[in-house]
């Protein structure tokens, strides 16, 4: 008499009829990568290309350099805390903002976002990654300018003979980090509304060297856009934020004016970005 054993493990549904037991199938589901891993690997990013290394690597040059021009060539009663941070701010609006671009654009112009997207389905995660990724960057460079420029003025204290002056409050280097990164999240809202580098990079310089005359132009020959201009005018509201603390209205200026230079445009792209076809 013939018999059919069924090992231990197998439930009698997983036998088939004429005593066969059915294999079930491996049912894999990948856990989702962990924003954290995302972030990292974002940051990992903007080192690996040779344009990302050296615009990271020329934040710390640029810091160098125009702390020793002014050793050099300013006089002795202008070797202040200020000034050095002024000196070492002035290059950090140009860098920061096109490293925010090349954050977002890198994904297209080195057409490596199919392979990204394919393995993070979820795009709005991947931008979020990169937008704290750009975030990160830009506080550790307000970070490496707080350093420079103290060392700066210790030295410049030490040649000259002269007592430190320390005249930044906290308040105001607050602020003056929050217009770098500002500047720099501007940088990234456009990468992620034009999605290619060098149209970005174009745009973020007319809206910096080209359309501020305009607006001020316009500013002076018609009185309504006089009063208008600070409400409307994000680039003139920012600048507030490098001369010190600001009012009320002004950070009522800068919210709306970020809103619809800044806040408007980044919902405008995230939508376009979860839509388009990546290639």
């Amino acid at each position: 008499m013939s018999t059919t054993t069924i090992d231990q493990g197998v439930t009698p549904d997983a036998v088939a009829p004429g005593g066969a037991v059915r294999t079930p199938r491996a049912q894999t589901a990948s856990a989702p990568i962990p924003l954290t891993r995302l972030i990292g690997v974002e940051l990992r990013k903007m080192f690996d290309t040779r344009s990302g290394f050296w615009l990271l690597a020329s934040i710390v040059i640029m810091s160098v350099l125009a702390t020793a021009a002014l050793i050099i060539f300013a006089p002795d009663d202008q070797l202040t805390f200020d000034n050095f941070a002024a000196a070492i701010g002035a290059p950090m609006t140009v860098i920061l903002p096109i490293i925010g671009i090349l954050a977002v654009t890198s994904e297209w112009s080195q057409r490596s976002g199919l392979t990204t997207f394919t393995l993070v389905p979820h795009r709005g995660k991947v931008l979020g990654a990169k937008f704290i990724a750009a975030l990160v960057v830009g506080l550790v460079a307000m970070l490496i300018a707080l350093v420079v420029g103290t060392l700066g003025t210790l030295v410049g204290s030490a040649i000259t003979g002269l007592d430190p002056v320390w005249n930044v409050s906290v308040d105001g280097f607050l602020s003056f980090t929050l217009g770098s990164v500002l500047g720099m999240m501007f940088g990234f809202t456009l990468g992620v509304l034009i999605r290619n580098s060098a149209g970005a990079i174009v745009a973020y310089f007319v809206y910096t060297l080209v359309l501020p005359p305009l607006l001020g132009l316009l500013a002076m020959s018609q009185d309504w856009f006089a009063d208008l201009q600070p409400w409307v005018d994000y680039n003139l509201a920012q600048m507030a934020l490098f001369e010190g603390g600001l009012s009320s209205e002004q950070w009522q200026q800068l919210a709306v004016s970020g809103t619809i230079w800044f806040l408007i445009p980044l919902v405008v792209g995230l939508v376009i970005v979860r839509r388009a076809e990546v290639k």
